[in-house]
């Protein structure tokens, strides 16, 4: 790791480069506004994460208090999994279109196995849930609040990946279609959350 350069308050985290509003992408080349297209998708792909991380974290206090359901025993892990592929799909949306071949499947670029693997998963768990047929209204628990939070982010992410893929700045469509599967299989697992601590889904017209 290169050290950073302190700026004149002391930081050496705050370099003062982006105090201009720009941003560097990923293997240089110009940079770009932080509200581009590129920016605003990578960054909802950041809330996203975080989201998740709440959900992670709700998980980890539920098994050391002894209280998590059976059910949920493996979600930690997905969650994890999830976070991780997520920052892929950051890397491959904030890349500088000139160094489009150095990007890596399942690194800094999503692959089709990536894809193929959150299908399985979501096969698996609408297989293992009742899912309602009416709008869900979110906040029946802390966990699946949190899945839902990154639900939205998701799909901001992949609203800002079609507008990115339309002007020529995503290099393939494994990203949109991981997004959008993502999305999917989020609002599934908010609900295998509520039937987890048997907390039936709150539908709009109940």
């Amino acid at each position: 790791m290169t050290a950073r350069r302190k700026t004149s308050r002391g930081s050496a985290l705050a370099t003062g480069r982006g105090d201009d509003g720009t941003t560097a992408l990923l293997f240089g080349g110009p940079r770009i506004l932080k509200d581009e297209v590129q920016t605003e998708a990578s960054g909802s792909i950041d809330e996203a994460i975080a989201a998740l991380g709440v959900a992670r974290a709700e998980l980890r206090s539920q098994a050391a208090n002894g209280s998590l359901p059976p059910a949920l025993a493996g979600i930690e892990g997905l969650v994890l999994r999830i976070q991780r592929e997520l920052f892929v799909a950051g890397a491959e949306l904030a890349c500088n279109p000139g160094s489009w071949d150095r990007l890596e499947d399942g690194v800094t670029r999503v692959s089709g196995p990536m894809v193929e693997g959150l299908e399985a998963v979501l096969a698996s768990y609408e297989s293992a849930v009742a899912l309602p047929r009416e709008f869900v209204v979110p906040g029946e628990t802390r966990l699946s609040a949190a899945l839902e939070m990154a639900r939205t982010a998701v799909r901001r992410a992949e609203r800002r990946a079609v507008t990115a893929r339309a002007a020529g700045l995503l290099p393939g469509d494994s990203c949109l279609a991981y997004l959008n599967r993502l999305a999917d299989l989020l609002w599934v697992l908010a609900r295998v959350a509520e039937a987890g601590e048997s907390r039936p889904a709150t539908v709009l017209h109940g």
